[in-house]
């Protein structure tokens, strides 16, 4: 048979169609296969099995097309068919339609699958897509193989410790610790866990400390092949340690060919001490500060304390240990802004800590870092801030942390979308961090653009499940948008026994006031704190004004009026210190309203105002000037509460104030049938999607 021949024999018998028609199933059930193996939590073998048999099954079918024929009596042998009653072309016809139809379900699958970040983006957060740098890495958590598991905090240092100067590497990508922490050290499935960091290669690695003998083993992983690129062991004792840190980065830079200039090289090389008990006192101290941010202690003031004489031995063993003086301002910064610490010492101790640390080294980083926060948090002075993280920026190219922090501040001066867009920044490089998509939906609701929140609300729960701040987000967004009963849902699913600060049982309240239900209001605060956090508003409210307020609702006005008083006597407490005067008169400015007193009221609510106006901080001055309105509103002051209200609707004010609660809040009853009234909420009934200046 000559070739000619052979080829039209090929046709005539549909190799050529079993061919295509083989090669689309194959493509079909490799598709599928990819997706329901890992559901079922098939083992990688069996995937490779799976398409091994595809591929060995290809040449089979081309046999079996050439040598067998499809007729009406069944299959037969080739030559046992007469030319007269073949039939390979209607068979061939038959082939190639069901073959079209497979062809539109691939390009169906291929067109889901070019699509699918955009819809998996209202559900659980996706893996990190797209072109993936090979100068990308993420350091997964050391494993501690001390036979002291209090050394934990060691293992946890050094891994901190050589990421920090990895991410001073601007020709790297480098994930956040946040993000690497969620993971085992060494996980079984290296692959998806870089799919979802977005990264090219992992470091691995252990420590295991006995006494003064520490022994550090790292290994650089290609995630795509699970081949070692580098791998190497530290022997050394905690009078030697010093610059392990940096030999592993700049070893990991070579192994990934990253470079570095001049500045870079420096850092990567310097060494923070040489005292290794300023070393162990550092890392303590930084262990407890983490769990303290990370809510995992008991006792926050007694946590704080001790993180604080962490830092403070840690600089008395090395009084040059700049990055001991920055934790420790940091620390310091975070008691203060958080209310854990408010006496003024803290503020000043926040201060010294920074200067020195800058004294000793000038270009550090960190530093400026410290020093920014101190502006944010002990002083609101975001410009000063902004001017100190934008110096920490250029030396911490890949700090989340920085890039946050600008993001936060940027907010607070109104610029909401480049606060928005910092975060969304930052999460790339920490993009298993739930608190950056919780800030991005909180961001998101202040802009009244509630959908968007909704989705990283989702995002962030797909992350953390169980993160009670991110369900208290979506439930107030919900309650913003007027539905109740979803909020209510939202709530429900927080367990009973937790409530940091009163923070659930304050929402709960606010939920059964919003639905006129005095009793439901009143047991959601029953257990609760003699004050209760508001998350949103960054304050506290005394429990009797809360209560004071459901009373009233049920219409108990005597018992109502006792509450309001013992309210006063609290927040009277705390107006001689200037760091609780704005928050305490806010909250005096409702109190006196309901006790009927006019003028305190005014002058208290237009006091706290002044304090910290919405053009000084975007984020609290509305709390401050919605609370003034519905001073105002009770009082009597009708035209300036509306004009008050007016300013916040048209503003970036949607975590405060929206129609649909206008509508239900009882707070505006003494107001509710004034035409003006009336005419705003038809004003802003229908928003556009962004209906913020």
């Amino acid at each position: 048979m000559n070739s000619r021949k052979f080829f039209a024999e090929l046709k005539r018998r549909n190799v050529y169609k079993v061919a295509v028609a083989y090669a689309i199933v194959s493509w079909l059930l490799i598709q599928a296969a990819s997706i329901l193996f890992p559901t079922f939590e098939a083992p990688p073998w069996v995937m490779k099995v799976f398409v091994a048999v595809i591929v060995l099954g290809f040449p089979i079918a081309l046999v079996f097309s050439w040598a067998f024929e499809l007729t009406p009596e069944g299959i037969k042998r080739e030559e046992d068919v007469a030319p007269n009653e073949s039939i390979t072309r209607r068979t061939g016809r038959k082939i190639a339609g069901i073959t079209i139809a497979l062809a539109a379900v691939a390009t169906g699958l291929v067109v889901f699958q070019l699509l699918r970040p955009s819809l998996t983006s209202k559900g659980s957060p996706p893996a990190i897509g797209g072109s993936v740098s090979n100068k990308s890495i993420a350091v997964l958590p050391f494993e501690n193989l001390s036979e002291d598991k209090a050394n934990a905090y060691f293992a946890s240092g050094m891994q901190d410790m050589i990421l920090t100067k990895l991410a001073a590497i601007g020709d790297l990508k480098v994930i956040s610790r946040t993000s690497t922490e969620r993971y085992k050290s060494h996980p079984d499935d290296l692959k998806t866990v870089a799919q979802q960091l977005g990264v090219a290669t992992v470091l691995e690695g252990s420590v295991q400390k006995a006494g003064e003998q520490v022994l550090i083993n790292v290994q650089l992983i290609d995630a795509a092949n699970d081949q070692h690129l580098w791998a190497d062991a530290y022997p050394r004792t905690l009078d030697n340690i010093f610059g392990v840190e940096g030999e592993v980065a700049e070893k990991v830079a070579s192994a990934l060919k990253a470079k570095l200039a001049p500045a870079e090289s420096a850092r990567v090389a310097s060494v923070p001490t040489k005292s290794g008990a300023a070393l162990e006192f550092y890392l303590k101290g930084r262990d407890l500060f983490d769990r303290l941010r990370n809510s995992v202690v008991s006792d926050p003031i007694a946590a704080g304390n001790e993180a604080r004489e962490m830092f403070k031995s840690a600089t008395a063993a090395d009084p040059d240990f700049a990055l001991a003086y920055v934790s420790w301002s940091n620390l310091e910064s975070y008691l203060h802004w958080y209310g854990v610490d408010e006496s003024p010492e803290v503020i000043d101790r926040a201060k010294i800590c920074a200067n020195k640390a800058l004294a000793l080294q000038p270009d550090l980083a960190e530093a400026h870092f410290a020093m920014g926060y101190y502006h944010y948090w002990c002083h609101r002075d975001y410009k000063a801030a902004l001017d100190e993280f934008a110096i920490a920026e250029k030396g911490m190219p890949n700090s989340a942390e920085v890039l946050a922090a600008i993001g936060y501040v940027h907010r607070r001066q109104g610029d909401w979308e480049g606060g928005i867009d910092r975060l969304k920044k930052a999460m790339v490089i920490d993009p298993r961090d739930s608190l950056l998509r919780r800030e991005i939906a909180n961001s998101y609701m202040s802009r009244r653009r509630y959908d968007e929140a909704a989705i990283f609300s989702a995002q962030a729960l797909a992350i953390a499940p169980d993160d009670m701040e991110t369900i208290e987000q979506r439930a107030a967004s919900e309650a913003f948008r007027g539905n109740l009963e979803a909020a209510r849902q939202f709530i429900t699913s927080i367990p009973p026994d937790k409530d940091p600060q009163g923070a659930v049982s304050h929402l709960r309240f606010k939920l059964a006031i919003l639905q006129r239900q005095p009793e439901a209001a009143l047991s959601a605060i029953a257990h609760a704190p003699e004050w209760l956090t508001t998350r949103f508003e960054h304050s506290s409210a005394p429990i009797e004004l809360l209560r004071g307020q459901a009373l009233k609702l049920k219409g108990d006005t005597a018992a109502a009026r006792t509450q309001f008083l013992n309210a006063e006597a609290k927040l009277k407490g705390l107006l001689s210190n200037p760091e609780t005067a704005a928050d305490a008169n806010s909250y005096l400015a409702l109190t006196y309203a309901e006790l009927g007193d006019k003028e305190a009221a005014l002058q208290a609510g237009r006091a706290a105002v002044q304090s910290l106006p919405v053009s000084r901080d975007a984020t609290v001055g509305s709390f401050y000037l919605d609370r003034l309105a519905r001073a105002e509103a009770q009082v009597g002051e009708t035209q300036s509460a509306i004009e008050h209200i007016d300013r916040l609707l048209s503003a970036s004010a949607g975590a405060t104030i929206s129609v649909a609660t206008l509508r239900i809040d009882p707070a505006w009853d003494p107001i509710r049938q004034d035409p003006r009234f009336q005419a705003l909420l038809t004003k802003y009934a229908t928003p556009t999607k962004d209906s913020s200046p």
